[in-house]
């Protein structure tokens, strides 16, 4: 998929499922569980100790699969690029970095810059990139994104962090083009309960489905 369709994607299905773990094993057995709940995006991060290998060992396992996998927590061109050659299909970061926007466009990779205020928002729109992340989304809260909107209907902004079941809605309706959710969804699976990551990740799938069916 070339990046604009990664883009369409994210905003048809909605919601991307943050994977954050403490091994290599507990964050595979995590992704398994959000897809056989319904998830079909995957933000694997840079936090996670061999984040690279676990993105690559994805991408082959769902190789013709309807899984879209990718890196977040993505801080600089250098973690960029290792996430690219690792088979990750968009980056995302918690903050602003220019340099790192380059970086994904010049090999044409979907990239997602994290801004929290106005004139981040500009600066990302002035280098050519209209999807942001808004982070954190707990702090920005619903209220945030639609006064971010009013001035700049043209970005599409994706808020992640606070994006729980009782507020998704919430989320959508102050002008989300989709929702970065993490450990409410995956917190199942510190306790090894990967049936409750699954069950959790179909919840919200469902919901967020029925949201935009309006």
């Amino acid at each position: 998929m070339d990046k604009y369709e990664i883009f369409s994607a994210i905003k048809k299905e909605g919601v991307i499922v943050v994977i954050r773990g403490e091994s290599v094993e507990q964050a595979l057995k995590t992704v398994d569980a959000c897809y056989k709940g319904g998830i079909k995006l995957i933000e694997v991060t840079f936090t996670v100790p061999h984040a690279d290998a676990i993105i690559s060992t994805l991408c082959e396992k769902y190789n013709g699969t309807d899984m879209i996998v990718g890196a977040g927590s993505v801080l600089d061109p250098e973690t960029a690029r290792a996430a690219i050659l690792a088979g990750a299909q968009f980056v995302f970061s918690p903050s602003f970095s220019e340099e790192t926007v380059k970086l994904c466009n010049r090999y044409a990779v979907a990239v997602v810059p994290g801004i929290f205020s106005p004139t981040e928002a500009v600066k990302a729109l002035e280098i050519g990139v209209n999807f942001v992340k808004l982070f954190p989304g707990d702090v920005a809260t619903p209220a945030g994104l639609k006064a971010l909107k009013g001035p700049l209907p043209q970005l599409e902004i994706m808020p992640t962090g606070g994006v729980s079941l009782s507020n998704v809605e919430d989320w959508f309706k102050a002008g989300a083009a989709a929702v970065g959710a993490g450990s409410f969804v995956t917190k199942g699976a510190k306790k090894g309960d990967y049936e409750e990551v699954e069950k959790t990740a179909r919840e919200l799938v469902e919901k967020v489905r029925n949201i935009k069916r309006g």
